[in-house]
């Protein structure tokens, strides 16, 4: 698909180029940015809202450009939900200009106490922007979420809060899974290396130590150097497994059980983690609860 750079789609959005026209089916129209967000809009908004996900099935947030498509979605929305922290890094400007002309541009992100968020020197917000593998985090989206959509479609409010009680349902049912399926793994294995630091927040509920190999962005190549002094780091700690990441090459990770390898120490790749997107769609990983439970699973038995 032909790709635009930043400020062309910004001047194509001001200027209201390449509009099509809206669904006229009497329902808001809602866009969002990661399949996570996509995810969550659709079990609050169910069939009251129509619902347009940017990124699909193994896309990279941090490194996503619009493309011509995109534009025409971001013009005709009532609300765009995006993550915000600047996950998607080159979408912010985007985003930043258009608030007049969408009515309604929503960082869910920043509607988070800054003070439990955990610093990072990589991104412009000084945050990890990964929030969404903090359940309880994720469960403040929905309330965000709900409360935008009651605001701007009042005649449905009930019908937002009654499906975002019941979401908020599973998620605490999610959370203690989650917690009983990791108490099986003893704390000393609690070692997760990845492609790249997605997982800081869910290390910090759940004590594990993360090590990711390209850092907080997929924007940054990781070097020899990193490689090797990660192989180090995973034959002093007698890590048994390493994992790939759906929206990152796995070519990263299979250098590093390369040189792992070459210091005669054997580590196995554990699988594949979905870390900025879901699975494909009609699968259990195609959700949000169904990713938080393979991801837990595959890490434990891989680890175990």
């Amino acid at each position: 698909m032909k790709k635009y750079s930043v400020l062309f789609i910004i001047t194509l959005i001001l200027f209201n180029c390449k509009k099509e026209t809206k669904p006229d089916n009497g329902k808001l129209n809602i866009v969002t940015t990661t399949s996570m967000i996509t995810d969550l809009v659709k079990n609050i908004g169910g069939d009251l809202i129509n619902v347009q996900g940017l990124m699909g099935s193994g896309i990279d947030p941090h490194l996503y450009k619009a493309s011509e498509g995109d534009v025409s979605k971001l013009v005709n929305a009532d609300i765009i939900f995006y993550n915000g922290l600047h996950l998607e890094g080159k979408l912010v400007e985007v985003f930043e200009k258009m608030g007049s002309k969408t009515k309604t541009p929503i960082a869910l992100g920043e509607s988070l106490d800054k003070s439990e968020l955990i610093g990072s020197e990589y991104f412009a917000s000084n945050y990890d922007p990964h929030v969404w593998f903090n359940i309880a985090f994720f469960k403040q989206f929905a309330k965000k979420a709900t409360l935008v959509l009651s605001e701007k479609d009042p005649k449905n409010a009930m019908q937002y809060n009654a499906n975002m009680t019941a979401y908020l349902s599973k998620l605490d049912a999610l959370q203690t899974n989650v917690l009983a399926i990791i108490e099986t793994l003893p704390k000393e294995k609690r070692v997760l290396v990845t492609a790249h630091d997605a997982f800081n927040y869910f290390g910090k509920n759940y004590g594990f130590n993360v090590v990711g190999l390209q850092g907080l962005s997929t924007a940054t190549e990781a070097g020899v150097q990193d490689v090797q002094k990660l192989a180090t780091f995973i034959i002093e700690n007698k890590v048994k497994a390493i994992f790939v990441e759906s929206s990152v090459p796995k070519r990263t990770i299979e250098a590093l059980q390369a040189a792992v390898q070459s210091k005669n120490h054997d580590v196995q790749i554990g699988g594949t983690l979905f870390s900025d997107a879901l699975g494909n769609l009609g699968t259990d990983e195609g959700t949000y609860i169904g990713m938080f439970e393979y991801n837990v699973n595959t890490i434990v038995n891989a680890l175990k």
